[in-house]
């Protein structure tokens, strides 16, 4: 019997246990779990519809929708022209260099989270840097289905209120969603036997999602994101090195 169903459903049960505790982090669980088991591009497109849904209720759960998407609009413009420029890299990439690129995204984003000094940028300058940082965002994203990196952490920098900043990340990872359903699209590699699959993930992802909303109060975050952000930066080592072994 054929044990990937079973795996996928765990994987988006787990990834949306974690974005219930910390407000984010299903793709990049579900993308880091799955990349070892499958190439990133069938990984990507597993990931579209449950990362969708989990990401729109994120983004409409909070006060500010209209404000925070007109705030970041150019952020999200750049990160859909990032994402669909260069999502040909995965689609098209050896399967040992996509995973091997997704292996450093993951590495790169767990390292830089737990050792970087937090940092503040001023309102003045998000003018200039928010098309820039969307811009490389998309580039990530595309190539290696990782919608973080730089995102989070400059969103994080802009010193936004705890609602603004769960929301302009739930708008981040929604835009980032849909640019990559469209570049698959546009490759033709999300088809649609994928498109069904993705629809099913969505049960486990909303029930992990629910539990790790249960369980915040319960658990240290700070402990829990630790933990986390480890296990991402073991799994994006072990798809470098299966990825050098392999060459």
């Amino acid at each position: 019997m054929d044990s990937l169903p079973l795996i996928f459903a765990l994987t988006f049960l787990a990834a949306g246990f974690v974005k219930g505790v910390t407000g984010m982090g299903l793709p990049t669980v579900a993308m880091g779990v799955l990349g070892t088991l499958i190439p990133p591009v069938a990984a990507a497109g597993l990931l579209i519809v449950p990362s969708f849904v989990t990401n729109v209720l994120q983004f409409f759960s909070g006060p500010y929708p209209r404000r925070t998407a007109l705030r970041f609009w150019p952020m999200m413009l750049a990160i859909t022209i990032g994402t669909v420029a260069a999502l040909p890299l995965m689609v098209r990439a050896d399967p040992r260099l996509a995973s091997a690129l997704l292996g450093v995204a993951l590495l790169g984003y767990a390292v830089f989270t737990l050792f970087a000094a937090p940092r503040t940028i001023p309102v003045r300058a998000e003018r200039a840097a928010s098309p820039v940082v969307g811009l490389v965002t998309g580039v990530v994203t595309g190539a290696t289905g990782v919608f973080v990196i730089p995102a989070v952490p400059y969103l994080q920098a802009l010193g936004l209120k705890k609602d603004e900043l769960v929301q302009a990340l739930g708008l981040s990872f929604t835009v980032s969603t849909l640019a990559m359903a469209a570049g698959l699209a546009g490759q033709g590699a999300f088809e649609p036997s994928g498109l069904l699959r993705s629809c099913l993930l969505v049960v486990p992802a909303l029930a992990g999602m629910w539990l790790g909303q249960r369980f915040r109060g319960r658990i240290s975050q700070k402990a829990f994101r630790r933990g986390f952000l480890i296990v991402l930066a073991l799994l994006g080592l072990q798809m470098i090195g299966t990825a050098i072994v392999s060459a």
